[in-house]
């Protein structure tokens, strides 16, 4: 059972490891639905890892001005919870989308809680950080709320350390619209 299980996982991995876009992934929505990101074609995307503990948390507010500005222009940030820095994300799915409606009137698109490091990383997070790696070429995510830019063919363009405030995106999501 644990040699099966262990070449599950080999074939899953070796899978996203030749993934040609994020388009090849899937992904759980906030209400534990599965969703290809296939669905988001098209589109440029600002893909978030998100706390709502964090210090940052109140960028949440400048990531819902950029999808409101610009949503009717094939644009969607997502979001994605994480609770693997100091555990400022403890809460469900639930009780964290009770909190992005409730206190940030969140509109866009919120997804199950995932890790963004180590072998239990989402294999959209380890596309993300090959695809675009951070200062001195490390892939590992820091902090909550860094951000990757994502261009209409699916493509990671550029990542954004946490300290970025989403409202200076702004010029960078214009060029690709």
């Amino acid at each position: 059972m644990k040699k099966l299980l262990g070449l599950i996982i080999m074939i899953i991995t070796a899978t996203n490891l030749n993934a040609q876009s994020i388009y090849d992934f899937k992904v759980k929505d906030i209400d534990g639905k599965e969703v290809s990101m296939s669905k988001y074609e098209g589109k440029v995307l600002l893909i978030v890892n998100v706390a709502s503990k964090c210090g940052f948390t109140g960028q949440y507010k400048g990531l819902e001005k950029l999808y409101d500005d610009f949503k009717d222009k094939d644009f969607m940030v997502l979001g994605f919870p994480c609770n693997q820095f100091s555990n400022q994300e403890p809460g469900t799915n639930k009780e964290i989308k009770e909190f992005c409606d409730l206190t940030f009137k969140v509109e866009f698109d919120m997804f199950s809680k995932i890790d963004v490091n180590g072998d239990t990383a989402h294999p959209l997070y380890k596309y993300l950080k090959k695809e675009a790696p951070g200062a001195f070429g490390s892939e590992s995510i820091k902090w909550n709320f860094t951000k990757f830019l994502i261009n209409k063919e699916g493509k990671v363009v550029t990542r954004y350390s946490t300290m970025t405030r989403p409202e200076s995106i702004r010029k960078d999501i214009e060029n690709l619209l």
